[in-house]
């Protein structure tokens, strides 16, 4: 069952996608997919070569940029940055509960210039919240 939640009119983030919401995604004018899952994380999930398989054969492009309980690190920023400015249509980004992916949207966009209030108050009306990385965000945002 499809939980697709909207950050902005480009980006939707989800918890761990099922193959069919692949078609769903597609089926909802998605144009990339940025899956944020470490393969082998969860072993019964869809594993990122399955997603980019369905993603393919609905006519979607796919991104890996993994997070693992390392953290974030600047190259997976610009990994983030690079897919918003490829994607050709909305972007929706996943991961086991959607956190990732909203907090990895957060630091792109605090780098790209955004105002950090405005990123905090968009990620909490899709239900998330940034607070763990507010720093990392506002030291983004300043540069």
């Amino acid at each position: 069952m499809s939980d697709f939640r909207q950050l902005t009119e480009n980006v939707l983030v989800s918890p761990q996608l099922a193959l069919d919401d692949v078609a769903a995604a597609a089926a909802a004018g998605v144009a990339m997919i940025v899956n944020n899952r470490p393969d082998g994380e969860e072993p019964s999930a869809p594993q990122g070569d399955e997603i980019a398989a369905a993603a393919a054969a609905a006519g979607l492009n796919y991104v890996a940029i993994p997070i693992g309980h390392s953290g974030f690190s600047e190259p997976q920023v610009n990994a983030m940055i690079a897919a918003l400015e490829q994607a050709e249509g909305p972007i929706l980004a996943y991961c086991r509960s959607g956190t990732r992916s909203t907090l990895l949207w957060a630091l792109a966009s605090a780098k790209q210039g955004m105002d950090p209030d405005t990123i905090a108050r968009t990620a909490a009306q899709a239900g998330y919240d940034v607070s763990p990385i507010r720093s990392l965000i506002d030291m983004l945002a300043a540069r």
